[in-house]
């Protein structure tokens, strides 16, 4: 895919995921899924964010993405892209341009490894925090909820850091696992819990 980031954009805020893997997800360092498939996905609450003079402060997106095997090496990637409810069509126009890769910056790097998009929707989308814990609701399509692991210190996160691949690669990835996680659209479902999750703030830019 060509990207094409002559466009001015910006987005930060907290992020999200949860699969099928095992805690800790191997994908994140380039390995095997622990099923020999990863069912992922990802969610964007964008605190603050633009494309060129539009504004997109406040909306959520969410990715769900289909791996057949190896992410990196194996056959490429499904996903379905799903997008704020309240998001208008030129603020779902950027947001699509943005997380397709066509905009630059880190998803024009992550498109390579997607064969297919089967869907883009708009979407009533659920993002909550509370402590430890994230989750996410998607009504009739998705479900997903997760919660930090605890270490020996309980004031401290547990922590992936400097990871070779990573939804977000300037914050460390506090490792979590799924308290639920169900999805039913596009011809895909799953109900799994239990798995792997990891969350973080994240900014993105070209």
């Amino acid at each position: 895919m060509t990207s094409n980031n002559s466009h001015d954009w910006k987005l930060e805020g907290d992020y999200f995921e949860g699969c099928n893997c095992d805690t800790i997800c191997p994908c994140i360092f380039l390995l095997d899924p622990d099923e020999g498939y990863c069912n992922l996905t990802v969610a964007w609450h964008i605190e603050k964010g633009h494309y060129d003079s539009i504004p997109l402060d406040g909306l959520n997106t969410v990715a769900v993405f289909v791996a057949p095997g190896n992410m990196f090496t194996g056959p490429k990637m499904k996903v379905a892209f799903y997008v704020d409810k309240n998001a208008n069509q030129e603020q779902i126009d950027a947001l699509s341009n943005i997380f397709s890769g066509q905009s630059g910056g880190f998803f024009a790097v992550a498109a390579q490894f997607i064969g297919e998009m089967v869907g883009i929707k708009s979407a009533p989308i659920t993002f909550g925090m509370e402590g430890k814990r994230r989750w996410l609701q998607i009504p009739e399509y998705l479900s997903l909820e997760i919660e930090a692991m605890k270490g020996n210190d309980p004031n401290k996160d547990s922590l992936i850091v400097n990871p070779p691949f990573g939804m977000e690669s300037g914050h460390d990835h506090v490792i979590a696992h799924s308290t639920k996680y169900s999805y039913n659209d596009h011809g895909f479902q799953w109900d799994t819990t239990g798995k792997n999750g990891f969350y973080s703030r994240f900014k993105y830019e070209p």
